[in-house]
């Protein structure tokens, strides 16, 4: 099939995905990258042109976690302001039980980030009938998207025309990953993804003591 010119790229941020394996390869401890500019940055390496950004995560009540709550919502507004299309989700807390090797047991609730990976699926599929983009680039490592590769697979063939799904990831030294099964693999090295870091404060302001 021939090579579009240019090749367009539509990013995909499943933002949990990304921020965990940011703290694995690279040891930060919140979510601190600018999903527009580290797409555009992916994008330029590789020779593409991006054609939009969409991002999708989770969001706590803010009875069940007010800090991260106003953390998500105040960085999806400005994601927003930026042009990137933010879809959310309410996080389902649920009671968790780990059992230690000396037959203790610890419990805890554990946000669920369910329907997350479904929505990211539909919509890199729908987009791809839609003739949106050429390459689905995902910044995200969840095997379970590794089906949607296939079905790009059979919608290159009907269209007859080039399409393909990448899988986007932080790698070091210390974390030495794969990316997802059947797409093209697209390690982001520290020096990228610090180029790229988002320098607002969006955690809740303390409140102001009176003298």
């Amino acid at each position: 099939m021939k090579l579009p010119d240019p090749i367009r790229a539509v990013a995909f941020f499943d933002g949990q995905n990304l921020f965990h394996c940011a703290k694995k390869a690279f040891g930060y401890s919140f979510p601190n990258y600018d999903p527009d500019a580290l797409a555009k940055a992916i994008c330029a390496e590789k020779g593409w042109q991006c054609s939009g950004v969409r991002f999708y995560t989770g969001v706590p009540d803010p009875g069940d976690n007010a800090f991260w709550n106003h953390f998500w919502v105040a960085k999806g507004a400005q994601m927003g302001r930026d042009g990137v299309h933010v879809y959310t989700r309410a996080l389902r807390y649920r009671n968790k039980t780990i059992k230690f090797p000396d037959g203790s047991e610890h419990s805890f609730l554990d946000g669920d980030e369910k329907g997350i990976d479904v929505r990211i699926a539909l919509d890199v599929i729908r987009l791809a009938h839609e003739d949106a983009y050429d390459v689905a680039l995902l910044f995200c490592r969840d095997q379970d998207l590794s089906e949607v590769a296939e079905e790009l697979r059979t919608i290159s063939q009907e269209r007859k025309r080039w399409i393909k799904m990448a899988s986007a990831y932080p790698h070091s030294p210390a974390f030495k990953v794969r990316g997802i099964n059947k797409t093209d693999w697209v390690p982001i090295e520290r020096a990228t993804y610090d180029k790229c870091l988002d320098t607002r404060d969006y955690r809740p302001k303390k409140p102001q003591i009176s003298n």
